[in-house]
């Protein structure tokens, strides 16, 4: 096609094959990751190798749509990586193509990939999520005696709650045993203390033997009276050294219908996800009308005279009820207790009612929360394909580093800084402390902005990650200063004048002691003259360009003690002890500002203790070499 040049079809090429090969590089550390968290469930329960693959396929597909933004993020940072390596990027910029440019055919490809995301999150992972949790909770009911968990109670078993202090793996015993069964009403209750017990399932499947060791048995006798106070109830205690219980548990493998998984959100396509919404949303408000309707009842409930509509009710009880002060005082104290009682129980019950409600709408609402996030996260990751490839190529371009080192190591960075602002959007979205729509899309217009800023600095040539300009910021920021690396030259085309230069030192040195003398480096510099008549200090620029006009001479001496000599020499700022902007309204900004201004002040006055002291070395320095060209002879 004319529209499609060869190098669109080269950069093509080289993105999708390194985009197969970290695709299944992710998804298998995923699934890895996955299967890690379900390892307990599937060690030991005899589950068939049908039954194992079949996880293995279902748990990857579902994996499928996080791995395909990772994957985005790694090759695009790996294409670039090496474009930029190779030198490929810069002979495509100077042939005149602009980075939009070469971008151009891969943003196409992007935007394919991420809309095949969509598809495949609307219409295969649904199915695939419905499948692996019914394996997943068939599985956790196979051989549940594996399942035990320590220090919690465990109710998976129906009609039993057991309570483990300690389980022993390997030998299957269970230490500090406690059940409680509760299969009928409240008169069948049994409460078993054991020191000791082991769980195991008969040949068939069908059923749970449950051995125990030294314990007791606390099992409630039959009331005499519904009118018998539960306290009051006798109860029968039985000590026993061993004791065998068959419990009736179907624990063969068998698939749970997926009927059961319909309240799941990630289970539905955006059809089922926006009828659930408009079900769930239905029902929520007629809850909250019927509760509207209930407290206006509890308010207003009485007994209606006949002939009086529930207008004029309200209008003639207002008008006929006598004052709470006399009604109560006319009432005798037998009255007074009765109503007292009923008053209370009246709102213990609305109390009880409206708890349930609460609960009940919380639940409801929680529901219709989750629902509306996984309708949001369809878009969302659909979309971060194409966020992270604006992210992973104008980085790989700026790095210009390629290969899986440096790419896996920042890719992996910026995936774990959005995997914790997803989460933690969608789960402030969930206890409905945020919107939905802010928690959902915030990590969205995290990646939205980071993408916009590599790709313009990406675009200007910009040296946003060069390391030298960040440790110059910080070191002009607490007043450090680099030393000199100087090396000796291979090839000294002239010498330095030996026959002056002990004469030239020394008089550098006279100048330094001079300074010293006259600039009062020791006292407290004037406030008003740093940060509102700021000006430069004439003799520390003269002794700046004399110092690194000798040195620029004396670098190409051949002597390598002369060479590590001037090394030694510190780097002069003529305005550093003088100003701490050059802008001059900067400076009375900061001065204005007094507490910000203060720091800079003391920083001045160190500025200056510090250049006192390099006065001093510069003239020992001086002596240092002029005693070494007198001993060498140099100049004779």
């Amino acid at each position: 096609m004319p529209f499609i040049k060869k190098l669109d079809i080269y950069m093509i090429r080289g993105f999708l094959l390194i985009f197969a090969g970290t695709f299944f590089i992710c998804l298998f550390i995923f699934v890895l990751q996955f299967l890690w968290m379900w390892m307990s469930n599937l060690v030991g329960k005899g589950l068939t190798i049908n039954m194992l693959a079949k996880f293995f396929w279902y748990s990857s597909l579902t994996l499928i749509p996080m791995s395909i933004p990772l994957a985005v993020l790694l090759a695009s940072l790996i294409s670039f990586g090496n474009l930029g390596e190779r030198f490929e990027l810069l002979s495509m910029k100077s042939a005149g193509i602009p980075l939009i440019r070469i971008l151009m055919p891969l943003i196409f490809v992007s935007l394919i990939i991420g809309g095949s995301s969509f598809i495949f999150q609307n219409k295969v992972s649904p199915y695939a999520t419905t499948e692996l949790s019914r394996l997943a909770w068939s599985m956790k009911q196979k051989s549940p005696e594996l399942e035990i968990p320590e220090g919690i109670f465990y109710s998976e078993i129906p009609g039993y709650n057991l309570y483990v202090e300690h389980k022993d793996p390997e030998t299957g015993m269970l230490y500090g045993v406690m059940i409680y069964t509760n299969a009928g009403s409240y008169n069948d209750t049994q409460i078993v203390l054991a020191d000791s017990g082991r769980m195991q399932s008969t040949s068939d499947k069908m059923h749970l033997k449950l051995t125990l060791w030294g314990g007791e048995r606390f099992r409630n006798m039959d009331a005499q009276s519904s009118e018998m106070l539960r306290a009051n109830v006798p109860y029968m205690r039985e000590s026993f050294v061993q004791e065998e219980d068959i419990i009736p548990f179907d624990a063969n493998f068998n698939l749970m219908d997926a009927d059961l998984f319909t309240h799941n959100a990630q289970t539905k396509n955006l059809r089922e996800i926006q009828q659930s919404i408009n079900s769930l949303s239905h029902q929520a408000d007629s809850a909250r009308h019927a509760i509207y309707a209930n407290i206006l009842l509890w308010h207003m409930r009485k007994t209606i005279p006949a002939g009086y509509p529930d207008s004029l009710r309200i209008v003639k009880e207002a008008a006929e009820m006598p004052a709470f002060d006399s009604l109560y005082l006319a009432m005798p104290d037998e009255q007074r207790v009765k109503s007292w009682r009923g008053a209370l129980n009246r709102a213990e019950a609305m109390q009880s009612e409206c708890q349930f409600r609460a609960f009940e709408t919380g639940d409801r609402n929680l529901t219709l929360r989750k629902h509306r996030i996984e309708w949001y996260k369809k878009f969302t990751m659909s979309l971060a394909c194409l966020l992270f490839f604006f992210i992973g190529a104008p980085l790989g371009a700026i790095i210009r580093k390629g290969g899986l080192g440096v790419p896996v190591v920042v890719s992996v960075i910026i995936f774990i800084f959005y995997y914790i602002v997803n989460q933690a959007g969608e789960n402030n979205a969930k206890v409905n402390s945020w919107t939905v729509e802010s928690g959902t899309w915030l990590s969205t217009f995290v990646l939205l902005g980071t993408g916009v800023f590599l790709t313009h600095k990406a675009n200007s040539d910009s040296v946003v990650f060069n390391i030298e300009g960040y440790q110059n910021f910080f070191m002009r920021l607490f007043g450090l200063r680099a030393s000199r690396k100087l090396n000796r030259k291979e090839v000294i085309l002239n010498d330095p004048d030996y026959t002056t230069l002990p004469q030239r030192l020394s008089e550098l040195s006279e100048f330094c002691t001079e300074c010293r003398r006259t600039m009062h480096l020791r006292r407290i510099p004037n406030y008003i003259d740093i940060f509102f008549r700021p000006g430069q200090d004439k003799r520390a620029a003269q002794l700046s360009d004399r110092l690194e006009a000798l040195i620029e001479e004396l670098h190409n001496s051949r002597d390598n003690v002369i060479i590590m000599y001037i090394n030694q020499y510190p780097i002069i700022n003529p305005s550093a002890h003088t100003r701490p902007f050059d802008s001059k309204r900067l400076n009375m900004a900061f001065g204005l500002f007094f507490p910000l201004g203060l720091i800079f002040f003391l920083r001045i006055w160190r500025y200056r203790l510090r250049l006192r002291l390099d006065l001093q070395n510069i003239g020992n320095i001086n002596n240092l070499i002029s005693e070494r060209i007198i001993k060498q002879g140099y100049g004779q």
